[in-house]
């Protein structure tokens, strides 16, 4: 069975699509949404529509709960942050703000045996950072009852063995961090035989697009200018 995990869309439509047309190239048998389709980016709501539209299994990310409560509660307080947030507040619909306040923090699923948890963050919070070599990844995994943690969060794609336990960090479809300007998701291949192949897709975009958009909005430059460089 192949899956397809996405994340960290952050409004970019453009990006979306995209990842959307590759996952259909792929033959992918199931797509798993890891949340954060709101913040930064110009278009929250042509976003959420086409998970919606699309049926796809989605967890609440930590920029989704903040759009819900108003807050810094789950996002760090920062100058782009401080423009971002109420942005995105003001901008998505009330009927999408209830979407995303109904997500779920987790998706557990059995495939051929294998069992698999999908997060944000981590398994503890919504907006804790996993990064494949330091210390609290590590004690996650070790406490972790599932076989495979699929999480997102960090914007960067990673994939570690911790023994017997796997880690996979899925990337950012709409806004990297890996000093290029493209989407990022992972395909998770799992067959009869319990063998787990798992590949990442990096795509290319029409990043130009959304970097027109958000100079007509009067984005800031630091945010603009992160589409361009796929640097935070």
């Amino acid at each position: 069975m192949k899956i397809a995990a996405i994340s960290d869309i952050h409004g970019n439509i453009y990006a979306l699509m995209k990842v959307l047309e590759d996952i259909d190239d792929q033959k992918i048998d199931l797509t798993i949404c890891l949340g954060d389709l709101v913040g930064y980016g110009p278009h929250p709501n042509e976003v959420v529509a086409l998970i919606k539209r699309r049926e796809i299994p989605c967890i609440k990310g930590n920029y989704d709960a903040s759009v819900v409560d108003g807050g810094f509660t789950f996002i760090r307080d920062t100058s782009i942050n401080s423009f971002a947030l109420p942005w995105a507040c003001d901008e998505v619909r009330a009927s999408n703000k209830y979407y995303l306040s109904q997500l779920p923090l987790f998706l557990n699923y059995d495939i051929n045996g294998v069992k698999l948890k999908f997060t944000h963050g981590s398994p503890n919070s919504i907006s804790e950072y996993l990064f494949e070599d330091k210390e609290n990844t590590e004690e996650v995994m070790n406490n972790l009852e599932e076989d495979i943690l699929v999480c997102a969060h960090t914007h960067i794609p990673s994939y570690k063995k911790f023994n017997n336990k796997m880690f996979i960090n899925v990337g950012s479809v709409g806004k990297p961090k890996i000093g290029r300007p493209n989407a990022t998701y992972c395909i998770i291949n799992i067959d009869d035989n319990k063998k787990i192949d798992v590949k990442f897709r990096e795509l290319e975009y029409e990043f130009k697009r959304i970097v027109k958009d958000t100079q007509m909005l009067h984005f800031p430059n630091q945010l603009i200018s992160s589409y361009e460089s796929g640097n935070e």
